[in-house]
Parts: structure tokens; sequence; C-alpha cells
């Protein structure tokens, strides 16, 4: 995607001996374009836990980097197997929600738990590698299979305007490339169909307002920012033409962890007929559970975040206090929308049902894990 007219990735791999993982930290956007180097696992650690990297599909791919780290210190030491696996438990807890965190590390361990020492580093920087390439494939397919929604919507409207609804940040910054709730979006804007995105804030991170946006604004898509409680209105009035929204974790079954109020809008849209679609890559899916609400965990963040909010100021970005100093407030990350309200899953295979069968109808291969 583009940054100022440039080609840009949120992670990548800049040559050297050793090359140098870097990513763009997501908590300076929109204000400022400030590059990190993730050159220790505890950088690695502090990236995902204090959001500097974020989205399931972009916090996988950082946990894999993640696992070359702590490959190459483990070997700096003389460091084995033990090493590796304590590293891999660190990474995975930084985060408890976005299934992808377990996936990706996992998926490294598998591979060097097979792999003699001295070539350990190598093999997890084939992996991660191939781990990014991969998720940036599949988010550009899954584009394409959502472009044909929205192009048989703009049929349906004899060529007016599309108007699209998407909460929190499924964008390239959260992928490697093109995202996921947004790539049918690129696609859709990229093939000359008429199409504006309302932007929920997605308070209290305001992914939306500050990413989200962003990055539309970069690729010149036409967006508008809103009030997180503004959808309903709009899809009363006729003002929504479909939603869709990214997952950070999706069952077996069809239900949906996303973040915090994706559940208002899903039953919002739910109210009044607007098509409510989730986006998501084979690498979101959790086989191993079947319900939703009862069984995926649920980050709980500080409440400070409710609590205040940061913008830009003509002395930088300062932080101010929302409540009153003396209460309290709790800060759920995400909730978990029920496959009855999702009208269909895109992803890099295609489009299906929220349903257990609709779902290994697209993935026989990996529905059989349990």
């Amino acid at each position: 995607m583009n940054v100022n007219g440039k080609p840009f990735h949120s992670i990548w791999l800049e040559p050297g001996d050793p090359p140098r993982v870097r990513c763009l930290d997501q908590t300076r956007l929109p204000h400022a374009l400030v590059i990190e180097d993730l050159d220790s696992l505890e950088a690695y650690e502090r990236a995902i836990k204090d959001m500097h990297v974020r989205g399931a599909i972009l916090i996988g791919v950082t946990a894999s980097f993640g696992m070359v780290q702590a490959a190459r210190e483990a070997a700096g030491r003389g460091q084995g197997l033990e090493a590796l696996e304590t590293a891999g438990r660190r990474l995975k807890a930084t985060r408890p929600t976005a299934v992808n965190l377990a996936w990706a590390v996992e998926r490294q361990l598998a591979k060097l738990r097979v792999t003699r020492p001295a070539d350990c580093v190598k093999i997890a920087l084939d992996e991660a590698r191939s781990l990014a390439a991969e998720e940036e494939a599949a988010c550009r397919r899954l584009g394409e299979n959502g472009l044909e929604i929205i192009r048989r919507l703009s049929q349906a409207k004899a060529g007016k305007r599309v108007n699209i609804l998407t909460h929190c940040n499924a964008g390239w910054l959260a992928c490697v490339d093109y995202g996921t709730a947004t790539a049918p979006l690129y696609a859709a804007f990229n093939a000359g169909l008429d199409i504006h995105v309302w932007v929920d804030e997605t308070r209290p991170w305001n992914q939306g307002a500050r990413l989200t946006a962003w990055e539309l604004g970069q690729h010149g898509v036409p967006h508008t920012v809103i009030a997180d409680n503004v959808g309903g209105h709009l899809m009363q009035h006729g003002l929504v033409d479909m939603a869709i929204v990214g997952s950070d974790r999706t069952t077996r079954t069809g239900d949906v962890a996303n973040k915090i109020g994706t559940y208002l809008k899903a039953l919002a849209a739910h109210d009044n007929q607007v098509p409510f679609y989730v986006a998501l890559t084979a690498s979101s899916f959790d086989w191993s559970v079947r319900d939703g609400v009862r069984e995926i965990p649920i980050e709980e963040r500080s409440g400070e975040e409710v609590r205040t909010i940061s913008g830009w100021t003509p002395e930088g970005v300062r932080s101010v206090l929302l409540t009153p100093s003396t209460s309290p407030a709790v800060n759920y990350g995400f909730d978990v929308t029920p496959s009855r309200l999702v009208t269909g899953l895109v992803t890099e295979r295609g489009v299906c049902p929220a349903t257990e069968s609709g779902i290994a109808g697209l993935f026989p291969d990996l529905a059989g894990a349990k």
C-alpha cells in the first residue's frame, strides 16, 4: 500500500548481516511516521503487547520474526530447544485473543524442534519470510473475492455510490499488505467502482479514526470518520449498503471475535437488513473452538486507555484525562459476534456462510483439526 505515494509494508526485512526487521510504530500514527527496529526478543514482546504492531495477521507475522530473534539469541548463548520453547511461551503471553499469535509461534516451533541447533536461525528466517508472503498473497486473493460482493451492490444501484461501514482497523496496517476488511475496498476502488467508507472511530484506541482513515486517505479512497454510536442511525436511514470487519479469532462454527463494538454493529445491521461480512484468512480460524462466546479468551486491558485520550496539539501529541479522576474504568478489548448475525465470511478461498458446513466446504483440509 502507499505512504506518501511510496509502496510500504507494515513489517519488512532490510538487507544486512543479519537482516534487520523493521515495522511502523502504529501508536504514533497518524501524526508521525516512526519506523522501529525489532532487535531483541524484549522488543518483539513490547511491540506486540503495547500495540506498536496490532491486528491478528500482523501480530502473527511479528511473532514469527520474533522466533527468528529468539533463535539468534539462543545461538549466541549456546542454548538449544529449551530456550526456543521458553521464547515461544513469552511471545504467546503478550496478547490472548488473536489466534494468529499462537498459531505462528507453534508453526515455527514445529520446524525448530526437528532442526539442528546450527541451522535454527536460517530455518526460522525462511519460515518467517514464507509466512509473511503467504499472508500477503492471501489478503490479495481475499480482496478479489470480496470485490465481487461490492460489484454486485454497485450493479444493483446502477453504478451509484456504494456506502460501506467498517470497524477498527483491518487494513494493510493490521496485516502485511492489502488488509482483510479493507482488501475488497481497495480492490473496488482500484477497479473504478464508486465507493465511500464509513470509518468507525473505534474507542478507546481509535484504530478507525487514527489508522483506517489514514491509510484510506493515503490511497485516495473516499471516507468519513464517524463516532462509534452513529452506525445504527446510518443503517436506519439507508446510508449503509454493507458492513465488513476483520477477525481476531473465528470458531469452526462461524462465531467471530473482533474489536470491541463489532457485536453492536452486527446487531444493528441485522435489524436493518444490512449485509454484514467478516473478512479473514485461514490463519484466523480456531478449529478447536465451537462456542465463541464461552470459549474465546477476551483480552482486558488497562482502564487508563478508556480514561484518557491522545491527540495532536501545537506542542505535539499529548494525552488528556476524559473522566473524573476518581472514576474507575473497565476495558475489554474484544467481543464475540454470533454466527447467526454474519452474512458471510470473505476468505482467500472464496465467500462462505458463517456455518460449520460452510467453513468446512472451503477449508476441508483444515476443518478436520480439532
